[in-house]
């Protein structure tokens, strides 16, 4: 029997319709395009919590794709095996023609890819890959002689540059006339891939024009909402980086500038693969972490005795958000009040945060722990009193996470900010002497 020739849109960390990248020019190729979504269980396996808010949140947004494409007489083909496994099932029922997906820069999705390159490459497929979830990839912006930037500020001044040469593309609409008939289908449930529905709140995709307008204000306020709370959105494609920008652009440099950061930690996740488990500056590999595990567990549960620190853990237990200003905080405070590996922190992160990035999240963990690129010098210790004083001075984040606060029933701190701080530049001083 002969094989009906497709071509097929692989979504994977851009789940939306509109302005995507790929999916517009999938729609454009000379064959009917099939779209498809992987639910990976290597990935998914990894995943400790049944009821992730991550897992749920894909599915939601999968399936309202689905059915608006279904109103279109097409769908969604939806698979729960390894992407190998998906594909070659594929290439047995159709003719594949040709292969659109969005370029991913990690290193399990470089990897994935690269095996199934030669599989496709076998079979004579078609393959046609773009950016999307990023403004500039791997080598747009680089230094004159062409190496990577390693410090922010040089790197977003030449970014700006660059977009003003180029400008943003416009943004692109997908052809319903090119996509391929599917009967009635529905998306694999969440039991079977033994997940239960989360009941953590995702912050809304609306445009918050005053919140991005004054955010230079009020972005460092967590008691306030004074942030767009995006990065859900933009870390999984459901908002196009592109229209972010834009708005950036028109309302605040400042908003710009924090998503110019983003473009920036994946450029470096790109040259430097080797950050997400080893120190971006090699002799901060050399730093003897202690290892305990009690202590680990006191900040991760949130009771460390610092009260902005126990808030921003129990914000991100109960809520799989915590404010930026407070991340830094509660990481300067594992990495340096505690001399615990920032592998420690990044990966609870990975394990709690909704928005979880992992160029942004490893970027982030080794600013604080000093050992990454443009980071903060090993002997800047976040002062935790000091942080509450400048922005929760009436401690209004603080009452609503840790409500015990200035009872019996709240834990003295684990150690005295001075000897943390004292204990931390003597081991730095000494690991670094080392490395």
């Amino acid at each position: 029997m002969k094989k009906s020739p497709i071509a097929v849109h692989w979504f994977r960390r851009d789940l939306r319709l509109h302005d995507n990248t790929a999916f517009a020019h999938a729609t454009q190729s000379d064959w009917p395009v099939l779209p498809i979504f992987i639910f990976d269980p290597n990935i998914l396996q990894r995943l400790e919590d049944r009821t992730d808010g991550r897992v749920t949140f894909i599915h939601d947004t999968l399936n309202a794709m689905h059915q608006a494409l279904q109103a279109q007489g097409s769908g969604i083909r939806f698979f729960y095996s390894t992407p190998a496994e998906a594909w070659e099932q594929l290439m047995e029922e159709f003719e594949v023609k040709e292969v659109f997906f969005n370029r991913d820069y990690e290193p399990y999705a470089r990897q994935r890819d690269g095996q199934l390159y030669e599989i496709w490459k076998e079979k004579g497929v078609v393959l046609k890959t773009y950016k999307d979830h990023v403004v500039f990839e791997k080598s747009e912006v680089v230094k004159d002689d062409g190496k990577p930037y390693t410090v922010y500020t040089p790197y977003s001044r030449k970014w700006k540059l660059r977009l003003k040469e180029v400008g943003l593309p416009e943004p692109l609409a997908y052809r319903a006339a090119g996509l391929s008939p599917m009967e009635k289908s529905v998306i694999i449930p969440l039991s079977e891939m033994q997940f239960e529905r989360s009941t953590l709140e995702i912050p809304s995709s609306e445009v918050p024009q005053q919140i991005i307008q004054h955010y230079h204000e009020t972005r460092d306020i967590p008691s306030m909402a004074g942030t767009t709370r995006w990065s859900v959105h933009l870390r999984f494609g459901t908002i196009s980086i592109r229209e972010a920008v834009r708005l950036g652009m028109a309302w605040n440099e400042k908003w710009l500038n924090e998503l110019i950061w983003r473009d920036f930690y994946q450029m470096i996740l790109f040259h430097f693969p080797h950050s997400v488990d080893h120190a971006f500056k090699p002799q901060y590999d050399a730093i003897e972490w202690r290892k305990d595990e009690g202590d680990f567990k006191k900040w991760c549960e949130g009771k460390t005795g610092y009260p902005i620190v126990d808030a921003g853990m129990r914000e991100l237990n109960a809520t799989g958000f915590m404010h930026n200003r407070v991340r830094m905080v509660v990481a300067s405070f594992l990495t340096k009040h505690l001399l615990l590996d920032w592998r420690w922190g990044e990966r609870y992160f990975a394990a709690k945060l909704l928005d979880f990035d992992l160029a942004s999240n490893v970027g982030g963990w080794q600013w604080a722990a000093g050992s990454g690129c443009d980071a903060a010098p090993y002997f800047r210790i976040f002062n935790p009193y000091n942080q509450t004083e400048k922005f929760d001075p009436q401690h209004h984040y603080i009452r609503r996470w840790v409500p015990e606060i200035n009872t019996q029933d709240y834990p003295a701190p684990m150690i005295d900010h001075a000897t943390a701080r004292d204990r931390c530049l003597r081991v730095y001083k000494e690991g670094l002497g080392r490395g």
